[in-house]
């Protein structure tokens, strides 16, 4: 059997080259593969395109959470369809970066959801009716249907995929936590290389055929969440507390209160 078990995050990133396309899902703080994408930013890669469904600055301290934004400086290129949060300047952090070459492609949730599945599935691409008459159409294909307008939007097919996952065993058959799972899968999928950080690893057969959600297959390497880890229950209780005390994030929650 292969062993896909490693005993760190360091190793587990640890011959991702310069240059490298990495999926990671993120929505603030869920989802998240805070652990790997720590190291990552330890190990120093450089010229790298990140795809996230959101990727906002960085509001609270690296020993509780980390997020795709701590890559910044390592980064050549983002896709996302959400860049920053309104309330604290919108993309204003990213200007810096932008300046020195930085490249951001913008789009919808659905259309990135639905480019990795087409990197998934093999599919040479989507043509996608969001965006028709806007400069996102501009330098791309466009074809008419049935009588409306689509454009041609590629595939998304990551080098790596960091997934963050509630349980594996060790063929890396892998369940989620509620609605963290999102577009993990399809990461997974499209992905050459899937690195998976989990809560809790397991034996083979201990978890039910019918609750798995991403097979074996499409996992390539896992690493167990030691306790003092990020994206524990813990961290996130005290993430959520120290969120509540920022008064940008009260004021988006509750209204701002004259």
């Amino acid at each position: 059997m292969l062993n896909k078990i490693f005993d760190s995050f360091d190793a587990a990133v640890a011959d991702i080259p310069d240059g490298a396309v990495i999926a990671v899902e993120c929505w603030g703080y869920p989802a998240t593969a805070h652990n790997l994408i720590a190291a990552l930013k330890r190990k120093g890669t450089k010229d790298l395109t990140v795809i996230t469904h959101t990727f906002i600055p960085q509001v609270f301290s690296e020993d509780l959470a980390t997020l795709p934004s701590v890559l910044l400086p390592q980064m050549k290129k983002l896709i996302s369809p959400i860049v920053g949060i309104m309330r604290l300047g919108a993309g204003g952090f990213l200007r810096e970066y932008v300046e020195k070459g930085m490249e951001v492609e913008v789009m919808g949730h659905g259309t990135l959801a639905a480019r990795l599945y087409a990197g998934a599935a093999g599919l040479g691409g989507i043509y996608d009716p969001v965006g028709v008459g806007t400069i996102v159409e501009e330098g791309r294909e466009k074809r008419v249907i049935n009588g409306k307008e689509y454009i041609f939007q590629e595939p998304l097919k990551p080098d790596y995929a960091f997934l963050s996952g509630h349980k594996a065993d060790k063929l890396g058959n892998l369940v989620y936590r509620g609605n963290y799972r999102s577009d993990q899968p399809m990461m997974a999928m499209a992905a050459k290389t899937a690195i998976v950080e989990v809560e809790k690893i397991v034996e083979v057969g201990d978890i039910d055929p019918e609750h798995v959600v991403t097979p074996g297959v499409f996992i390539d390497r896992i690493v167990e969440i030691p306790p003092d880890g990020l994206g524990t229950p813990e961290k996130g209780a005290a993430i959520i507390q120290q969120l509540t005390q920022l008064e940008s994030v009260r004021d988006m929650l509750f209204g701002k209160i004259e």
